[in-house]
């Protein structure tokens, strides 16, 4: 009976060392399965597959940590889709999974409901009892928490659960940093591609418009954002206009005037970063592309250095989207520097152009007048001293050449005066004088209307059709103001390469179908006329008029 009995405890010892040691085999082929992988997604998913297999449980999940603390992703293991729609949406770390947060430590209960913290499950999740969780540090700071419940063929988790977990959190610490640094460094090489891409665009000579659009269309597919869109300044007033946009509502966004007060204006003025979690509820906003479409997590970065910024890039996700984390808020800032940079260099490059075909203008303007005028002018006077001496008939031809080296003297000095003038810039873009016009507007309006620009105003629409299109959009917002009684105006300009074009739109009450005085837009229809355009004014589909004033664009010499 003694040896029966002492086999009987030896048999059991070996069964715990076997136990032992498939648990240990277990648990470095999980570790091994965890670091095999550097893309980020992968390693969680795994771990929490492999957090599940080792312990036995029957649900499993890891919930990544965000700011203050709360539950930014959430990953399941046991739970199906349909399952996980019915609850709704992911927790936010409450009850027992706060519990975790505030106090990173391990965690170990036979009932879940029994713990003080617990609040109980949401409608359509299933019952769950016993309960083990444990942190994931990496580099000591707290990076998510593992969740596990349901101990399969036992009624609790025990300490060698605990323990294997708790290697597991160790290990999964190191494969978590270990992809986030290849992920890091996948990121700075492309950031690196595109800055040199950039650089050669623009020292190539490329259009610096199509270049800002590349900017903007490489920020956003390598910051993974939903909208990215780069204001300018407008003039001296403060205000700054989307120049660009990619992604989502990029149209909405594109061409709108930010006014002075709006959050992307206070970024250009004190050259700060600024960060939100949701920009469309920021008290800081007052209006700009946040009032325009709803916007969540996103951040602002000046273009250029605290004393010369050229700009404002708006990066953004939708409301709901993650948030961005700060390595991609300092590749971003990084990138728009160096963009700012070379646009600089690039602009001194094409100014130094600028001033070599100038001197050949002042160079050709001089030798015209110098010496082609001059002899001309001498060729003239040596003709007409040989009137006297010559009959009538070829007196009338030599007043005849006289007379048109006179005027091609003229022609010359015309030519002269062009050259020289051509070139001088004038006071204020037409940009500038939009939103001047708009401003001037809100005094009768009792608001600011809201403007989009877009297109080449300043340098593809003559002087002329810029006169014209002030003096429509003058009389427009004067009869939106006098007789519309409107509460909201959209203005939008436009210039393509063949159109120039303006609507206005207002919500208020329309035209008057008993008004027979019509002077205003009489005269506004004429405008469009002088030039070869068209006049048109409609009923809004939202209530309200539309004015749509256009006109073809000369083309524009090379």
């Amino acid at each position: 009976m003694r040896l029966d009995e002492l086999l009987d405890g030896l048999h059991q010892q070996v069964q715990q060392v076997r136990a032992a040691r498939d648990r240990t085999r277990t648990l470095l082929d999980a570790v091994l399965a965890v670091g095999s992988d550097l893309d980020l997604e992968v390693v969680l998913r795994r771990i929490v597959e492999s957090a599940v297999a080792l312990v036995d449980a029957h649900y499993g999940a890891l919930g990544v940590l965000g700011e203050e603390g709360s539950i930014k992703q959430f990953l399941t293991v046991g739970i199906d889709e349909e399952t996980i729609a019915r609850i709704g949406h992911p927790p936010r770390g409450g009850g027992i999974l706060g519990q975790l947060t505030r106090y990173p430590q391990p965690l170990r209960l036979a009932n879940l409901a029994d713990h003080p913290a617990s609040v109980g499950f949401p409608a359509g999740h299933p019952p769950m009892t016993s309960f083990l969780g444990a942190p994931i540090r990496v580099r000591g700071e707290v990076f998510g928490n593992l969740y596990l419940t349901d101990k399969e063929g036992a009624a609790d988790f025990d300490a060698d659960d605990e323990a294997v977990l708790r290697t597991l959190a160790a290990a999964a610490g190191v494969a978590i940093d270990n992809a986030r640094l290849y992920d890091d460094a996948r990121h700075k090489q492309r950031w690196l591609a595109a800055s040199d891409e950039l650089t050669r665009s623009l020292l190539s000579g490329r259009d610096p418009a199509e270049v800002l659009e590349s900017v903007t269309a490489t920020v956003r597919d390598i910051s993974g954002a939903a909208l990215v869109a780069l204001a300018v300044p407008v003039g001296d007033s403060g205000e700054l206009v989307v120049e660009v946009a990619s992604g989502a509502a990029a149209d909405q966004v594109r061409g709108l005037v930010l006014p002075a007060t709006a959050l992307a204006a206070k970024v250009f003025a004190t050259g700060e970063t600024v960060a939100g979690g949701a920009v469309s509820a920021d008290p800081r906003r007052e209006g700009g592309s946040s009032s325009v479409v709803d916007l969540g997590p996103a951040f602002y970065v000046p273009l250029g250095t605290r004393d010369h910024v050229r700009g404002v890039l708006l990066v953004a996700n939708l409301p709901g989207g993650q948030a961005f984390p700060g390595t991609v808020i300092d590749m971003v800032t990084g990138f728009g520097n160096q963009a700012a940079l070379t646009l600089e260099v690039a602009e001194h490059r094409r100014d130094a152009e600028r001033m070599l075909v100038l001197g050949d203008r002042d160079r050709i303007a001089r030798d015209l007048h110098d010496l082609v005028i001059q002899r001309l002018f001498a060729c003239a006077l040596t003709l007409q001293s040989t009137l006297g001496h010559v009959t009538d008939l070829p007196k009338q031809r030599i007043h005849r050449v006289v007379n048109d080296l006179d005027d091609t003297i003229k022609v010359i000095r015309s030519t002269i005066y062009g050259l020289r003038e051509s070139d001088r810039s004038r006071t204020g873009g037409l940009r500038t004088q939009l939103v001047a016009a708009t401003d001037r507007a809100a005094e009768a309006l009792g608001y600011a209307p809201s403007l989009r620009m877009t297109g080449l105003l300043d340098t593809d629409v003559p002087t002329e059709y810029a006169a014209h299109l002030l003096a429509v959009l003058g009389e427009a917002l004067s009869n939106a103001a006098r007789h519309a009684r409107a509460t909201t105006v959209d203005v939008t300009v436009e210039a393509t390469a063949t159109t120039l074009r303006l609507r206005v739109a207002d919500n208020g009450r329309g035209i008057d179908p008993a008004a027979t005085r019509r002077s205003g837009l009489a005269n506004l229809c004429r405008r469009a006329e002088d030039l070869g355009g068209t006049f048109e004014v409609s009923p809004s589909e939202h209530g309200g008029t539309v004015l749509a004033w256009a006109v073809p664009l000369p083309p524009t010499s090379g």
